[in-house]
């Protein structure tokens, strides 16, 4: 298993199981990774890095689901019952059917660890958050959309101004040559790009991208982006854009 240093990857990256780093895309669980910018044949078809590194997760570890239940019991926390228990949920296993395939002697005994699982699931949620909070609370600028709190929004001020300067060579007024693939380095550009936007007013997507194009060219990746981290919302139809308050 490479996957060590599991305080320092986001929740996110651990569903995917695999992260892009710097140029390629590397599995958390193996040695296998894929140049980003390479195309591959397999089986008469063309894949993308990416496209690769998932065939690569359904081929050697069955799923990123089954890959995280099959590390040390001293990573994940979990016990044999409740290992059985996510197993059996997984595969959407009704009650009566854990009951014959387990060791478990009612449906209410399933009904019950069901419960406790979820009920550690907001736990963990709760506990993450204190446990980053506790470090140094004062380095953490967390804007009321984020998706979840982690190591990234840890950011010394010297930190944020060293990234800054290194990706807005011509001034924090202009635009970056690339956008970083490094998660923290990411948000703290995103922090800084959603200054051009004001928290008032609604967009429109068109008036978004104008905006966003005096950053990168690449101002589609940019507006996900800025919606997938939780800095704007639009509306069903994608009409409207505007800041998260």
């Amino acid at each position: 298993m490479i996957i060590l240093e599991i305080q320092n990857i986001s929740v996110d990256t651990l569903v995917k199981g695999y992260e892009l780093h710097e140029d390629r895309y590397k599995c958390l669980f193996c040695s296998q990774q894929f140049q980003a910018h390479e195309v591959f044949p397999m089986e008469g078809r063309f894949f993308t890095a990416e496209g690769m590194m998932k065939n690569h997760m359904e081929q050697v570890h069955t799923s990123p689901f089954h890959a995280l239940l099959a590390l040390d019991k001293k990573v994940t926390g979990l016990s044999d019952v409740q290992l059985d228990m996510l197993q059996y949920f997984f595969e959407g296993k009704s009650d009566q059917e854990i009951v014959a395939e387990s060791n478990l002697t009612s449906v209410s005994t399933v009904r019950q660890h069901r419960f406790k699982l979820r009920e550690k699931e907001k736990q963990a949620k709760i506990f993450i958050a204190l446990m980053q909070l506790m470090k140094n609370p004062e380095l953490y600028t967390i804007h009321k959309g984020a998706r979840q709190v982690d190591e990234r929004y840890s950011i010394e001020e010297k930190e944020r101004e060293k990234v800054l300067a290194t990706y807005f060579k011509h001034g924090l007024d202009g635009g970056i040559d690339t956008i970083p693939s490094k998660e923290k380095k990411k948000l703290i550009l995103l922090q800084h790009i959603l200054k051009r936007f004001d928290m008032s007013k609604r967009y429109s997507e068109k008036e978004v991208n104008e905006i966003l194009k005096t950053v990168n060219a690449d101002f589609v990746s940019l507006r996900r982006h800025l919606i997938e981290y939780g800095f704007m919302e639009r509306s069903n139809d994608g009409s409207e854009y505007w800041v998260k308050k």
